[in-house]
C-alpha cells in the first residue's frame, strides 16, 4: 500500500464467509452497495454441501460479486479466511461475517480513517445489538464495544492485557500489505483467528484501531449450553496458540464483565435477572477452563463440548 495515500484513495475488497444464510445477508449486501466509498469488489466464500449448490442472492445493480465455493469439509475459520484473501487485490479487505448488517453507508469510510496513521494494522468497528435483544445481551455488547473509539499498542498489554489483542471479524479490516508481511490468518484453527492475526500484529509493532463511528447491527443471545460450546472453543484456542494467549491476562477481563453487569442490574432493580447471569458465567467459565485444557479429555468427549464440531472431523 502507497504510504503516501489518503484513505479515501484506497481500494477496498469486502469478503463474507457464508454458510446457510438467511435474509441478513440480503441486507448487508444491499448496505454495501450505498456505502459512501466505493467498493471494488465483495467477494463470498460460500461454504457447500454438494456440488453445484446455489446461492441465492439480491439483484444490486452495478454490483461486482465473486462467489468462492468451500466444500464443508474443507472450512476453517482462518484457512478460508485466507483463501478468500488471496483473491483479493485491494488495499484494504474488510472481513464481515453474513448477519452483520451494517448500521449506516459510512461503515466502510469509517473502518478506512484510522489507516491515515501507517502504524495502524487493522480496524474494527462497533457491534450494536439488535432491537430485539435482551438486557444482558445488550449490556455485554456496550462493554465489548464503547461508544469510544481508541487504538491500541504493543504499550497498552500492561493495562489491558488480552483486549490488546480484541478484534472482531464480524467487522474488521485489515492493510493488505501487512497482512501477507505477517503470513495472514492462520490456515487452522478452531476460532479466534482475528484476535491470533491481531497479536502477530501488535507484537511486530502495529497498531490496532477499534472504530466506535464504524457500526455493524449483530447480537447473539446464546443459551447455557451453547455458551458452554462456545466458550470450551475459546478455551482451546488459547492452548493452541499459548505462545500468543499465555503471556497476557484474560479471566481477569471476564471477572470485570460479570462485575459490571451485576452492579448494572443492580442499578436498574431488575434484580430477577442476576440468576440468569450467575448461570451465564458460570457455563462461560467452565466451558473456558475445559476448552483450555481440552488435551486432557478423550476425543469423544472433547467433540461433544465443541460448538464447532466439524473441526475435531479433518486431518
Amino acid at each position: 500500500m502507497d504510504s503516501n495515500k489518503n484513505w479515501e484513495e484506497y481500494s477496498v475488497d469486502v469478503l463474507i464467509p457464508v454458510y446457510r444464510p438467511d435474509n441478513k445477508l440480503d441486507r448487508l449486501l444491499k448496505m454495501l452497495y450505498q456505502q459512501t466509498v466505493k467498493l471494488n469488489k465483495v467477494i463470498i466464500l460460500h461454504t457447500i454441501e454438494y456440488e453445484g449448490q446455489e446461492l441465492n442472492l439480491p439483484v444490486i445493480p452495478n454490483s461486482n460479486i465473486t462467489i468462492i465455493p468451500i466444500k464443508k469439509q474443507s472450512f476453517d475459520h482462518g484457512g478460508t479466511r485466507k483463501i478468500g484473501a488471496s483473491f483479493s487485490y485491494a488495499d484494504v479487505m474488510v472481513y464481515m461475517t453474513q448477519d452483520a448488517v451494517p448500521a449506516d453507508e459510512f461503515l466502510i469510510e469509517n473502518l478506512l480513517k484510522p489507516y491515515q496513521d501507517t502504524s495502524v494494522a487493522a480496524t474494527y468497528a462497533r457491534q450494536l445489538a439488535h432491537g430485539h435483544s435482551d438486557l444482558l445481551e445488550d449490556f455485554t455488547r456496550n462493554f465489548n464495544y464503547p461508544k469510544q473509539s481508541y487504538v491500541k499498542s504493543k504499550e497498552d498489554l500492561k493495562t489491558l492485557g488480552i483486549k490488546t489483542y480484541f478484534c472482531s471479524n464480524v467487522c474488521a479490516s485489515y492493510r493488505k500489505d501487512i497482512y501477507h508481511k505477517l503470513g495472514g490468518f492462520v490456515e487452522r484453527t478452531i476460532f479466534n483467528e482475528d484476535m491470533i492475526l491481531a497479536a502477530t500484529m501488535i507484537d511486530a509493532g502495529y497498531r490496532i484501531a477499534y472504530c466506535a463511528e464504524a457500526k455493524v447491527i449483530h447480537s447473539h443471545r446464546y443459551s447455557y449450553l451453547e455458551q458452554f460450546t462456545r466458550n470450551f472453543d475459546l478455551g482451546v484456542s488459547h492452548n493452541q496458540y499459548s505462545e500468543i494467549f499465555s503471556k497476557v491476562r484474560s479471566e481477569s477481563e471476564g471477572i470485570k464483565l460479570v462485575k459490571k453487569t451485576l452492579q448494572y442490574l443492580i442499578h436498574k432493580k431488575e434484580y430477577l435477572r442476576i440468576p440468569d447471569l450467575i448461570l451465564t458465567s458460570a457455563f462461560k467459565y467452565l466451558g473456558y477452563q475445559m476448552g483450555l485444557h481440552y488435551d486432557l479429555f478423550p476425543e469423544k468427549f472433547v467433540v461433544h463440548c465443541s460448538m464447532n464440531k466439524g473441526y475435531w472431523k479433518k486431518d
